[in-house]
């Protein structure tokens, strides 16, 4: 991944953390890693935890950005998810996977679809 994607994503992630705290959901944690991978953010929103996806597409030459959660990101999401629940002890009535579809225009500000419960 060259330094500008990065950039693009980092800055995806920004506006996605804006969106989700504007819509009322509380972050607790932003790119948690382990050896199986990376979960964007986590946020409770009210009694459910969301586990969410940030795509940041500046064109839709290779699609839409939430078409690329592909069933297999999507597999793995939901093992990370386990684990991370597993690893921090954390209780919820219930849990969400959103993908937060970033789109980048050449003008203008960004704009942030929250699809919640996408998978």
């Amino acid at each position: 991944m060259t330094k500008r994607n990065q950039a693009v994503g980092a800055y995806g992630e920004r506006c996605a953390v804006r969106h989700l705290i504007e819509a009322g959901l509380r972050p607790v944690a932003r790119n948690w890693r382990c050896p199986g991978g990376e979960i964007d953010i986590i946020a409770w929103d009210g009694p459910v935890l969301a586990f969410c996806e940030v795509k940041t597409r500046r064109t839709e030459d290779f699609g839409t950005p939430a078409e690329a959660v592909v069933p297999a990101k999507a597999r793995r999401l939901r093992g990370l998810a386990a684990r991370w629940l597993a690893e921090t002890g954390t209780v919820a009535e219930e849990v969400r996977f959103d993908v937060l579809a970033v789109r980048l225009p050449v003008a203008g500000p960004a704009r942030v679809e929250h699809l919640r419960g996408a998978f």
